[in-house]
C-alpha cells in the first residue's frame, strides 16, 4: 500500500503514537483526518503534517460520543470523497489493583474509550471502506494479549478490542476490507501518567517499569510498515513475541514476567 492520496482517519492523534504515525506517513502526501479531544493540540500536529507534505484536517472529537463518531467519518468522506484506512488508536490507561479500586465507573469509561469507540467508528466507516477495499486498524496492547496485574480494566478493554476485530476479520473475508491489529509493549508516551488510578483520577505516574520502553518513533515506524503491508497483526518487541510462545508452553512464567513489569515503586500493592 502506498499512502499517496490515501484518506486515513487516525483517532488519538493529538500526541503519542497517533501523532507520530501521522507525521511519519505525511511525506508520502496522504490525506489525513486527525481526531482527538484537544483542538489546539490537533491543529499543531496537523500543521506538522502539512509541513511534511500531507493534507491534514483536524477534527476535535470525543470518541465516546456516537454522534461525534458518525460526524467524524461523514466529514472525512465529505471532505476527501473516500475513506481508505481507519486507525482506531484513541485510548486511556488505568493502573490500580482490583481490591484497591473505589471508583468502578472507570471500568465502563475504559471500555467506552478503548473498545466501544472502535465499534462505533467501524460501524460508520465500513460502508465506505468496502468501496475502496480499505483497511481497519486496531491499536491494542500486550495487555490485550496477556493479563497484567493492577491493570484489570485496561486488559479487559484491550482484550475486547482484539476479540472484536478478530471476529470481524473473519466476517469480512472476501469483502476486500482487511484488519490489522497492533500490539505495542511499553512505549515512551504519556498514556500511563495521563491514565486513571483506582479513584478514577489522573494517575500522574506510570505503574510500569519504563527503563526499556520503545521510542514512539520506532513504534510508529513499525506500525506504518504493518499498515502498508496490511499485515494481520503486529506484536512489537522481541520479548512480546517470545511471551506469546511461552504463554502456550509455560503460562506461569508469563505471569511472573507480567508481575515483574510493574514499577518497583508505584506498581506494588498499597
Amino acid at each position: 500500500m502506498a499512502f499517496t492520496d490515501q484518506v486515513l482517519v487516525i483517532t488519538g492523534a493529538s500526541d503519542g503514537i497517533g501523532a507520530e504515525l501521522a507525521r511519519q506517513i505525511s511525506p508520502e502526501k496522504p490525506r489525513l483526518v486527525l481526531a482527538a479531544r484537544s483542538a489546539d493540540r490537533l491543529e499543531a500536529v496537523a500543521a506538522q503534517c502539512r509541513a511534511r507534505g500531507a493534507q491534514a484536517l483536524p477534527l476535535a472529537t470525543d470518541v465516546t460520543d456516537e454522534a461525534q463518531c458518525r460526524a467524524l467519518i461523514d466529514r472525512a468522506v465529505e471532505t476527501f470523497g473516500r475513506l481508505d484506512v481507519l486507525v482506531n488508536n484513541a485510548g486511556v490507561s488505568m493502573h490500580a489493583w482490583f481490591e484497591d479500586t473505589t471508583d468502578f465507573s472507570t471500568y465502563e469509561r475504559l471500555l467506552r474509550v478503548n473498545f466501544l469507540s472502535a465499534v462505533a467508528l467501524t460501524r460508520f466507516a465500513l460502508p465506505h471502506l468496502k468501496k475502496t477495499s480499505g483497511l481497519l486498524v486496531g491499536v491494542s496492547s500486550m495487555a490485550g494479549k496477556t493479563g497484567v496485574p493492577a491493570r484489570t480494566a485496561y486488559c479487559a478493554s484491550k482484550f475486547a478490542l482484539g476479540g472484536f476485530f478478530e471476529a470481524l476479520r473473519i466476517e469480512l473475508g472476501g469483502s476486500g476490507v482487511d484488519v490489522t491489529m497492533i500490539f505495542p509493549g511499553v512505549v515512551a508516551t504519556e498514556i500511563r501518567r495521563h491514565g486513571l488510578n483506582g479513584e478514577g483520577k489522573a494517575a500522574g505516574i506510570s505503574g510500569l517499569s519504563e527503563e526499556n520502553a520503545m521510542s514512539v518513533e520506532e513504534c510508529a515506524r513499525q506500525m506504518m510498515d504493518a499498515i502498508r503491508a496490511r499485515r494481520r497483526e503486529l506484536v512489537l518487541t522481541g520479548i512480546g513475541k517470545v511471551g506469546m510462545w511461552m504463554k502456550l508452553l509455560a503460562p506461569q512464567w508469563v505471569d511472573r514476567m507480567a508481575l515483574a513489569a510493574l514499577h518497583k515503586t508505584h506498581g506494588g500493592r498499597r
